[in-house]
């Protein structure tokens, strides 16, 4: 059984010294295979996770009390989530910074650090944060997957937005984004190699298509709660897309905001272009090491096709029509 990552020459989100006796006692019962970043995953509840992230996942089980007006934004890793963030931030504060645009947080501010994960930043390291502070509608994000929910959300009428994204291209993403977090000493992950374990459901909060399905399922159960957003379709019809997010999360544009261009400003703000060339994104960190710059790569639909080979597509579209027959939902 692999032992935990303690060396403190490691990035801090690599670093597993922080673990409970509760989470290391898991981890011994848990199957176990080679990560892309971390030197090992572990499979909790069906799904994967490193040492570090599945102590946030724990914790926030524990002890996150969700509220009824509470709005939780949900993806799996490398799916737009940092537009995601940015879009709904703005979304809910928009009347705050409409006299003085100079002022928008998300000018000098990483959306990550605006809408917070629970399992990666508020839990994480076993801390319990005071949330009691944060004024409502409380606005937060995570990529567990729907079976590993905290109950309190479950139960509550709060909200989840959940955003999906082509596999092929939320694989190509992920495996540049995976190997810009590998320490150097590590090499470069083959393309090959992790893409036969993406298709075996091994990937970070994997497997990509249970991942799916199961918030796809709860949005046809549950269209109150659950919303369920193509990146795709955001990216096509951006100001649709928009308009239907903010009715759902209880904020909808007046037509004096729609005939005065809120919605296109609110877009341009938060655009791929707007965001990688802030200072603050091009040259700032996360308090566990990673660069912002390595969440903005090129946004763009379709970039698998530049790496991905006829065989490597046609495997992924194999696997994508098997998991998904039946379910109704098409990429």
């Amino acid at each position: 059984m692999p032992t935990p990552q303690t060396s403190c020459s490691l990035p801090k989100y690599l670093q597993d010294d922080g673990l409970t006796e509760e989470c290391r006692d898991l981890i011994t019962s848990l199957p176990t295979e080679r990560g892309w970043v971390a030197d090992h995953f572990f499979q909790y509840q069906g799904f994967w996770h490193h040492s570090r992230q599945l102590q946030g996942v724990l914790t926030c089980q524990n002890h996150f009390h969700a509220q009824d007006s509470d709005i939780l934004l949900v993806t799996t890793p490398k799916s737009g989530t940092t537009w995601l963030k940015a879009i709904t931030f703005a979304l809910f504060n928009r009347w705050l910074y409409a006299d003085d645009p100079q002022q928008h947080p998300l000018l000098t501010n990483n959306p990550h650090e605006l809408v917070p994960f629970l399992e990666l930043k508020l839990y994480v390291d076993n801390q319990v944060p005071d949330l009691t502070t944060l004024t409502s509608p409380r606005l937060f994000a995570t990529h567990l997957p729907f079976v590993s929910l905290p109950t309190s959300v479950k139960d509550s009428a709060c909200k989840l937005v959940y955003l999906c994204r082509n596999p092929k291209d939320t694989f190509v993403s992920l495996w540049h984004f995976t190997n810009k977090l590998r320490p150097a000493e590590k090499g470069t992950n083959s393309l090959e190699e992790v893409l036969d374990m993406f298709c075996r459901g091994v990937s970070l909060y994997g497997p990509f298509w249970d991942h799916v399905l199961g918030y796809w399922k709860a949005s046809m159960e549950l269209p109150e709660k659950v919303m369920f957003l193509k990146y795709e379709e955001m990216k096509e019809q951006p100001k649709v897309q928009v308009s239907r997010l903010a009715e759902f999360m209880g904020c909808p544009f007046s037509p004096e905001e729609e005939k005065e261009g809120v919605v296109d400003g609110i877009l341009k703000l938060c655009s791929f272009d707007s965001l990688s060339n802030l200072e603050v994104n091009k040259s700032g960190k996360m308090s566990s090491g990673e660069e912002y710059k390595a969440f903005f790569r090129r946004g763009e639909v379709g970039d698998s096709v530049n790496l991905l080979t006829d065989e490597m597509t046609k495997r992924l579209d194999e696997i994508t029509d098997e998991k998904l027959h039946g379910s109704a939902l098409k990429f």
